[in-house]
């Protein structure tokens, strides 16, 4: 496998619940967010991750990727289990409901409210992310990890 360089933007770098997903889905174009994912769990870059967004990278591994809910669970737990990830386990009513003030104000969705919101609350230098909807939201650069090329490969390998 070619080595794929880190995260352009400043640090710490927050991973989304796609990024998180990518990296485990293997798919024909996993290997940047999984190089980000390997480069966390060694420790060569700051990353902070939401426990939220490993529930919902299970969910989606099963639901859009055909993974059984063992082999989810397996890769999501392991992946836990990473020392050197920051992990954030704030889900409190004043993060979610800041974060859906956020999405209101900026025409976001509820989820990215409340990673955008977390984002701020970790002093996050940049969102690693699927999802250019970010770049509507102050308090850090946004990085969309595909490029277009890259999303239409996804698309047509999810749609096969």
């Amino acid at each position: 496998m070619t080595e794929i360089a880190g995260p352009s933007g400043p640090g710490p770098y927050l991973f989304d619940v796609g990024v998180t997903t990518l990296a485990h889905a293997e798919t024909p174009v996993s290997d940047r967010p999984l190089s980000y994912v390997r480069k966390a769990i060694q420790g060569e870059i700051d990353a902070v991750v939401p426990y939220a967004s490993l529930v919902g990278a299970h969910h989606m591994l099963v639901r859009i990727y055909g993974f059984s809910n063992a082999e989810a669970t397996a890769l999501m737990s392991r992946f836990m289990d990473a020392g050197r990830v920051h992990w954030h386990d704030g889900m409190g009513k004043s993060t979610v409901r800041a974060g859906f003030e956020l999405a209101g104000d900026v025409n976001v969705d509820g989820w990215d409210g409340y990673y955008a919101q977390v984002a701020r609350a970790e002093g996050v230098g940049t969102v690693l992310t699927l999802d250019a909807d970010f770049e509507r939201i102050d308090g850090f650069e946004t990085e969309v990890i595909l490029t277009p090329d890259e999303f239409e490969t996804l698309t047509d390998y999810l749609e096969a």
